[in-house]
């Protein structure tokens, strides 16, 4: 079977614990989200572990909810989650010099993953992964407003 993953690399220059504490949690998910398809978490922890469970309200066209487990958790460096279809939702961190390495990663491999996903969405993906990572520098640089 063909390993199909697509991904996007992009160094922030910011700290890998303060990018992975946004990644680990689910109430951010919304800010960081590329796609404009993560509403809201409906039912999730304050912060995100291995094995933790976590219910997303989405819209992509229609209204619906994903339920996502993590299955990989290691802190400043890897947070991976899937939801039913067991397709996978990897970052991957890694300090530089200027920043954090971090590669966000998509793996549909599971035989299903082409009957469930139609041909123009990885590289869709791809694009709006580029733009969250783009939102997770954007967030982590920017200066807050003084009052």
């Amino acid at each position: 079977m063909a390993q199909r993953i697509v991904s996007a690399t992009r160094v922030i220059p910011a700290p890998a614990e303060a990018i992975f504490n946004l990644l680990a949690d689910p109430r951010a998910h919304t800010r960081i989200d590329g796609s404009g398809s993560v509403l809201e978490p409906k039912e999730a922890p304050e912060r995100l572990s291995l094995g933790a469970t976590f219910t997303m309200d989405m819209k992509l066209g229609v209204s619906y909810f994903t339920k996502n487990k993590v299955v990989a958790f290691e802190e400043n460096r890897v947070i991976a989650w899937h939801h039913f279809a067991h397709f996978v939702w990897r970052y991957e961190l890694e300090p530089v010099d200027g920043g954090t390495k971090v590669t966000e990663s998509f793996d549909y491999s599971k035989p299903w993953g082409l009957l469930l996903l139609p041909q123009h969405i990885p590289a869709k993906n791809q694009a709006s992964m580029e733009r969250t990572l783009a939102r997770i520098e954007e967030i982590l640089t920017t200066p807050e407003p003084t009052a």
